[in-house]
């Protein structure tokens, strides 16, 4: 479960990024976080990936609230949430199977683990032939799967995509929103930021929007604009 309790972010400015904002995100739901730029969806998902916190109001993560953690204790509480962004993040040097396994070997799991791990996550995304490859050599929706399995392979509970088919064409951008519709099956939750309206409106998940801070608009089955 994730709780925003009465969440306001304030710069230094004075400029409100969010206002009053309260939701909970039930375990296995599949949300997306809509709203046009400056509404505040990237301060939204810097507050849950505790990169940052409120002015006001209450963060909780399964019970934890993100304020109350210790700075030693984030990179362990980061690891419940898989990110995906726009951008890939690849590490360019290395191969497929490598980029993955960084993110065992940044936590340190054991050899057999990371030897266990790689080749499945790799199977889930449908990249094992591409094992070997560089990011240079891969396509864009290719990136974005390793990006995916980089995410995945730690097995977090959560699994938070920011603009997640933001650089891709539209048949590809699909293939990456089943592919996080099938994540989402297995149980895992799954929040999608994003400004692809097709796609939310085709994929009818809950929509949670956001304009100038505040949320607006929290619809089961719902569309990018008005209800349809």
């Amino acid at each position: 479960m994730i709780v925003f309790e009465r969440v306001t972010k304030v710069y230094g400015d004075n400029t409100y990024a969010l206002d009053n904002v309260s939701l909970r995100i039930k375990k296995g739901e599949f949300i997306f976080l809509v709203g046009p730029s400056g509404a505040g969806k990237s301060t939204f998902v810097r507050l849950l990936l505790r990169e940052d916190l409120p002015t006001k109001g209450r963060i909780m993560v399964d019970g934890v609230e993100t304020r109350q953690l210790r700075t030693r204790e984030v990179p362990f509480f980061r690891r419940q949430i898989g990110t995906v962004f726009q951008d890939f993040r690849l590490l360019p040097e290395r191969t497929v199977s490598e980029n993955v396994a960084f993110a065992l070997q940044v936590v340190e799991a054991p050899r057999r683990e990371i030897y266990r791990r790689v080749p499945q996550v790799l199977h889930l995304v449908g990249l094992v032939h591409k094992s070997r490859s560089r990011p240079a050599e891969l396509s864009g929706g290719e990136q974005q799967r390793v990006a995916l399995a980089r995410a995945l392979v730690n097995n977090p509970p959560i699994l938070l995509a920011d603009e997640p088919t933001g650089n891709l064409d539209p048949e590809t951008a699909w293939d990456i929103i089943k592919l996080l519709a099938e994540i989402n099956h297995r149980g895992t939750t799954v929040i999608v930021a994003t400004h692809e309206r097709e796609i939310v409106d085709k994929m009818r998940r809950r929509v949670v929007k956001l304009e100038r801070g505040r949320i607006v608009r929290d619809q089961e089955r719902g569309a990018y604009g008005s209800e349809i």
